[in-house]
């Protein structure tokens, strides 16, 4: 027996598995395709798991209904598969005040992989619904799942966290192609690829196997490396003249930070960090013009403590600003208790002055609010950041004018994951600037995925990326991805860099989503009139 005829031999007996087999052989291909991703970022295994799910659609055909209920099984089964080990890290934030909340922890790690498996197993039905019995059918599946996973970005405000297109984050030159396409052609492109090998079971009209699908494939991701590493080359690293950047990543437990007690332990550990030499040729703070500190860095109202606005003050040298994260009281009539606030961002002046605010848009559910949160707060649950009612959602928005920078776009912490929702029409800003605080998941694979994610960001748009987290990974990022300086994750201490300069708009950052949408539009075309050629020859 030959090496191809045992492949088509075990693509047979896949195509033939069916129930509880079928099950664990779908969820053991998601948990395998998890490697593709950050920090591992091998996407070579994508080659085998996602032509196994061809051939189990291949055999749902055998169920009734054409095969779609048996699908949508199939890729639920997958998708738990895959969300599970992908998001396990999640279960770790429900330790940080463990007395509360840590028996949510299994309806967290399992719940949350048990909704956004929906939207996999959408995709799978609808590729059921489209499917042929030739090469058109990875067209089909590559359209069906990017629409699954667009929907899983935008239902219910959005979760679209390990999208299938970051597979194609590493190597970085393959991450270019986003620069034209964004996230959601990414992940077509990135379904497409991967899945073409499932073709070569097929015998075309010569008895031969079908190889020119997945030869055009491997041409594809090589296009794609060409380009990327052009795209590149045409785009070396430059800076902004005078901008003089200093992250500070205090590494601070989550128990501090929501303690209003170590209110002056929280800020000596800042300032003096803020402040400390770097090396021999340092001066601490005062070689900075824009000093960064991460998200909600503080257990208090900022504005509202005169005494560490003066402390900020005494730190910053004239010419030097804070960017900073801070919860924000809402304007009340004096005396008002807060029983809401905001999560912000404001940028700081040398005298203490407030030059600009921002306020997070988009919130996290039962981390930052409560679906339902009246009725569920009187069930007695409450989000893990504590606050009574829920933080309040921003308005717009808008770039944060920075003095000696261009203007910066603000994102605070998972809005970086939102491919299409952080532009903004009014004015090009000159970079992004992302506060997050990934201390809530400990040393696990999410802040390495969140990082990844983020960069996608800076590509798609010719934005360079500054990121300063709480327990890492704090970094700057050109407008091609490059990482220009970074500290790693669960490390205290600071870093200095230069700000890149942005490049050209690309065209993502021009037309959004519209080349997805073709990609996706004309494979359905494609899969719809091979289906009806088929019944009607």
């Amino acid at each position: 027996m030959t090496a191809f005829q045992r492949f088509r031999q075990i693509a047979l007996a896949i195509i033939l598995t069916w129930g509880w087999k079928r099950a664990l052989l779908a969820m053991a291909c998601g948990a395998l395709s998890v490697l593709a991703l950050a920090p591992f970022n091998f996407f070579p295994v994508l080659f085998i798991t996602f032509p196994v799910m061809v051939w189990l659609i291949d055999g749902a055909g055998a169920g009734r209904y054409g095969g779609v209920p048996a699908a949508a099984l199939t890729g639920y089964c997958f998708g738990l598969g895959y969300f599970v080990p992908g998001l396990y890290w999640i279960g770790i934030a429900f330790f940080v005040d463990a007395d509360v909340f840590a028996w949510l922890t299994p309806f967290a790690v399992l719940g949350l992989p048990a909704y956004l498996s929906i939207f996999t197993a959408i995709g799978f039905a609808l590729a059921r619904l489209l499917w042929t019995k030739d090469a058109t059918r990875i067209l089909a599946l590559a359209a069906s799942l990017t629409i699954g996973e667009w929907l899983r970005g935008h239902v219910l405000t959005g979760f679209p966290w390990n999208a299938f297109g970051y597979a194609l984050s590493e190597p970085l030159a393959l991450a270019q192609t986003s620069s034209l396409i964004g996230q959601w052609g990414m992940t077509f492109l990135a379904v497409a690829i991967f899945a073409s090998p499932a073709v070569l079971i097929d015998r075309t009209r010569d008895r031969k196997p079908a190889w020119r699908v997945p030869a055009a494939a491997l041409a594809l991701l090589v296009v794609m490396g060409i380009f990327g590493a052009i795209r590149m080359s045409l785009h070396p690293t430059t800076m902004v003249a005078g901008a003089k950047l200093r992250l500070m990543q205090p590494n601070l437990q989550q128990d501090l930070k929501f303690n209003y007690s170590a209110k002056a332990e929280v800020m000596k550990k800042y300032l003096a960090l803020s402040d400390r030499a770097s090396g021999p040729q340092s001066s601490g703070v005062s070689a900075a013009t824009i000093l960064i500190w991460p998200e909600s860095a503080f257990p208090f109202f900022l504005t509202r403590e005169a005494d560490v606005m003066a402390e900020i003050a005494d730190l910053l040298p004239k010419g030097t600003v804070l960017i900073t994260g801070s919860v924000r009281a809402p304007d009340l009539p004096p005396g008002t208790p807060v029983t809401r606030a905001y999560n912000s961002i404001y940028v700081i002046d040398h005298d203490g002055s407030v030059l600009a605010v921002y306020d997070k848009l988009h919130l996290v559910p039962f981390g930052e609010y409560l679906p339902y949160q009246n009725i569920l707060e009187k069930l007695g649950l409450e989000q893990l950041t504590r606050m009574r009612g829920g933080f309040i959602p921003g308005t717009v928005r808008h770039v944060l004018p920075v003095p000696s920078a261009p203007p910066a776009l603000p994102l605070i912490c998972y809005e970086a994951i939102f491919p299409g929702e952080i532009g903004t029409r009014d004015e090009r800003p000159g970079w992004m600037v992302n506060l997050t605080n990934d201390g809530w998941f400990g040393i696990s694979t999410g802040p390495y995925q969140h990082l990844e994610q983020a960069r996608m960001r800076a590509i798609e748009l010719g934005l360079p990326l500054v990121r300063s987290a709480n327990t890492g990974i704090s970094a700057v990022i050109d407008p091609v991805g490059r990482t220009v300086a970074s500290l790693g994750l669960g490390i205290e201490g600071i870093l200095d860099a230069n700000l890149p300069t942005a490049i050209p708009p690309t065209i993502y950052a021009r037309v959004g989503d519209i080349p997805a949408a073709m990609l996706v539009a004309l494979a359905v075309i494609l899969a719809v009139r091979r289906r009806v050629a088929k019944r009607h020859p």
